[in-house]
């Protein structure tokens, strides 16, 4: 059977390069940290959106206004480990990064001309609090929206954390799915391995089947699977011989994702071996009820293995 690198290469128009995964300087955002600033953060414009840079000795980030949407993130000595799109829609979500999917995950189940995965990702969120240590820097965004305030609490150091906190002020219950969809950057999505997921139950939304689990998660020719698990996974790079550890046990769900073969509306064929989304989420039979007064939490963090 043909590998998922050459099924992605036998689709690339004639003249455009076969994929060639990079480091630090492939990475679409590298320029804008290149201007001699001192600035441990400083807001720019980039493709329309208005980025906070974030450097400090253990890191460099980058957030989008629109969203919170951290979108780079690398630790010092380190390749970056957040994937990003090169090329960004005039309007609409951003792919890569780390999305927020909220107040629902995929489609509305009611509202067929709702956006995908929520409001969250295409509102622009106020920064409330900023603060630079000698461990890291931490943030703290939030979005208001009706009865709902939702809150972004990052830490970025030698390791990245972000904690989704949705409070619920209606007097009504309602119902909450979220995630927090991290676009993983690799070398070569055809040399990863995903472990920790042995023996999981789950749904497969390409197949709309039941799936178990059996041994270490590859992607053969596209990939999208929600677990009823969530804990300390790792994704190992053969590639670039780097192993992640990531813990998606703040919420109900691991989320597995890669389009395969299948383009991207919005990627270019030389990209679509560069990332693999593994994600913190609850939701489909795992979302959550909240009472008035009641709050939801959802957590993603990442460290080296």
């Amino acid at each position: 059977m043909p590998s998922l690198r050459s099924r992605l290469q036998s689709g690339l128009p004639q003249g455009e390069p076969a994929a060639q995964p990079g480091g630090t300087a492939g990475h679409p955002l590298a320029e804008l940290f290149l201007q001699a600033d001192s600035s441990a953060l400083r807001w720019v414009h980039h493709q329309g959106r208005e980025l906070l840079l974030i450097e400090h000795p253990l890191c460099r980030a980058a957030f989008s206004r629109q969203g919170a949407q951290l979108l780079h993130f690398q630790p010092s000595g380190d390749q970056p480990w957040l994937w990003c799109a090169s090329r960004w829609q005039p309007h609409g979500p951003v792919r890569g990064g780390v999305p927020i999917c909220w107040p629902w995950f995929g489609r509305h189940p009611t509202e067929s001309g709702w956006p995908s995965h929520g409001w969250a990702r295409l509102s622009d969120w106020q920064l409330l609090s900023s603060e630079v240590q000698a461990q890291g820097v931490s943030l703290r965004w939030q979005l208001e929206l009706c009865d709902w305030q939702v809150t972004l609490e990052a830490e970025l150091g030698e390791a990245m954390s972000l904690r989704l906190v949705t409070r619920h002020a209606d007097s009504e219950p309602c119902q909450l799915s979220h995630a927090l969809h991290a676009y993983w950057r690799v070398g070569d999505v055809a040399r990863v391995a995903l472990l920790g997921l042995e023996g999981a139950w789950g749904h497969d939304l390409l197949s709309r089947s039941d799936c178990l689990q059996q041994g270490e998660l590859r992607i053969e020719d596209g990939c999208h699977r929600i677990f009823r698990r969530a804990g300390l996974l790792q994704l190992q790079d053969l590639e670039w011989q780097r192993r992640l550890l990531l813990d998606t046990g703040g919420g109900a769900n691991s989320v597995v994702w890669h389009p395969g073969s299948r383009p991207l509306t919005d990627v270019g064929w030389n990209e679509a071996l560069g990332f693999l989304c593994v994600e913190a989420a609850s939701c489909g039979l795992d979302s959550l009820s909240l009472q008035a007064g009641e709050e939801g939490a959802l957590r993603l963090y990442a460290r080296r293995g």
